[in-house]
């Protein structure tokens, strides 16, 4: 059985690209570090060259009241690392799990029922992404449209562009971009939230500005900072989130979700049969 750690690093790099120059250098230490050592704010000090001081608003910066605290939640999920890799498969695997414990460690109920709620509520929704969040928008729209949500994925610019004026009150947006930066994904949550659009955007890049035009920002796991995170689908931080939601969703309404699901499974069925004969 897999054991789930509550980790500060997918925090610390959530949060990366808001630092300042000296902030980043202290987040590098701690996100490329892999030996045990003394974590004493003096000593990590001294070691990459910044003041107590600036490792006490480091910490804050990422949440925490102080740095004592901080460094405890730190040694508290620390593994040293091995640069020993007993084989291709086994790197593989242990990828993944580093990356589930990332995902958990962002893990936040309340706003999983929060989705959950809003998925109900709405009317129309809409899923959007470019590249291999694009491939993420279209996987949601596949899961949730065979249990009855009225659903849509967008790919292209252009519509989602055109989309934008569309979306109301009853809408609800759903933005993927791991970057946080990509501008047709961005534009289609603000102008969904000027209508009135529930909006949410899935990223790995915290930003304050966010919180301007997204009703919820979830955060997923990175694949940086991985020992071998270039071997990972980088869609798979997304999906991992959609998988969680989806499960939720369709616990809220266990039995009449499953009998729609079913319904659609003789639908493709009878349509197959159709055809092929």
């Amino acid at each position: 059985m897999a054991y789930y750690v509550k980790s500060i690093v997918p925090i610390i790099e959530s949060k990366y690209n808001s630092f300042t120059h000296v902030e980043k250098n202290i987040a590098d230490f701690f996100l490329n570090n892999q030996k045990k050592m003394d974590f004493s704010a003096q000593n990590v000090a001294q070691e990459i060259f910044v003041s107590e001081a600036s490792l006490s608003r480091f910490a804050k910066k990422c949440g925490f009241h102080g740095y004592r605290e901080f460094i405890y939640q730190y040694e508290e999920t620390f593994v040293e690392k091995s640069e020993v890799v007993a084989n291709s498969t086994r790197m593989v695997l242990n990828t993944y799990q580093e990356l589930l414990n990332k995902t958990y460690s962002l893990m936040d109920e309340a706003q999983i029922a929060r989705i959950v709620k809003y998925l109900y509520d709405a009317e129309r929704v809409v899923a959007c992404g470019k590249g291999s969040s694009g491939l993420a928008a279209s996987e949601m729209e596949s899961r949730f449209m065979r249990i009855g949500v009225d659903i849509d994925s967008l790919r292209d610019t252009d519509r989602m562009r055109m989309q934008a004026v569309f979306q109301n009150k009853r809408s609800l947006v759903c933005g993927f971009t791991i970057s946080g930066e990509t501008e047709e994904v961005l534009y289609l949550l603000k102008e969904a939230h000027k209508r009135g659009a529930k909006t949410i955007i899935f990223t790995a890049n915290d930003k304050e500005s966010y919180s301007d035009f997204c009703t919820e920002v979830v955060l997923v796991a990175s694949l940086k900072h991985l020992d071998h995170g270039n071997v990972i689908s980088p869609q798979f931080p997304i999906l991992v989130m959609m998988d969680i939601i989806y499960n939720n969703y369709v616990s809220h309404d266990k039995y009449g979700n499953a009998e729609l699901y079913d319904d659609t499974l003789r639908a493709l069925k009878s349509g197959n049969t159709h055809i092929t004969s």
